[in-house]
């Protein structure tokens, strides 16, 4: 049987950081639409800002839709596996906003993040205000050993200029696979 908490207190703070991956899942408002999960990961990309709100980095990639939930209802569910150790999962349930690069406000978030990779790749800061903490049992959650991070996306915006990063923001990144904006 799962447990609610009040926060992300100490121990559930450290459970979170410690884990060198987490999911996020969001959706569209109604009955249409995609449910989107995406896998998260790369050390120094989240930050517990307070027992009710943390923020992870959010790098260019191939898709948006997480961004664009979150412009159209804000709802987002963070869930950390434990894949070594004792079996443990953790879910953060809240409400969402994208603060983009180009957003003033962006580079206070960024001072969060202690030791982040690269930034220049970044396409926004995920901040989340957490509503309900809980975890569960993790049985059924595999054993993997750790190996290192994929420095892939890292050096995929290296490669790219703000003028270049600006584009396939519009032309790749410019509305979700159900055709919600994603930038305004």
């Amino acid at each position: 049987m799962g447990k609610i908490y009040e926060s992300i207190d100490g121990r559930l703070r450290e459970f979170i950081s410690a884990q060198r991956m987490f999911f996020v899942a969001t959706a569209p408002s109604g009955d249409g639409g995609h449910v989107n999960l995406s896998p998260k990961g790369m050390t120094g990309t989240f930050a517990v800002l307070g027992p009710h709100r943390v923020a992870y980095l959010d790098f260019h990639g191939s898709g948006a839709e997480t961004i664009a939930h979150l412009r159209q209802n804000g709802r987002i569910t963070l869930m950390f596996c434990a894949f070594e150790g004792p079996p443990k999962i953790v879910r953060l349930h809240g409400t969402g906003s994208a603060v983009v690069v180009t957003d003033p406000r962006c580079a206070d978030l960024l001072a969060a993040f202690p030791d982040p990779p690269d930034p220049h790749g970044l396409r926004a800061v995920i901040t989340v205000d957490v509503h309900r903490v809980s975890d569960s049992c993790g049985y059924a959650v595999p054993l993997m050993a750790y190996q290192g991070d994929r420095d892939l996306l890292v050096r995929w915006g290296e490669r790219r200029d703000a003028a270049a990063l600006s584009e396939y923001r519009a032309t790749r990144n410019g509305v979700s696979i159900d055709g919600l904006p994603v930038f305004s």
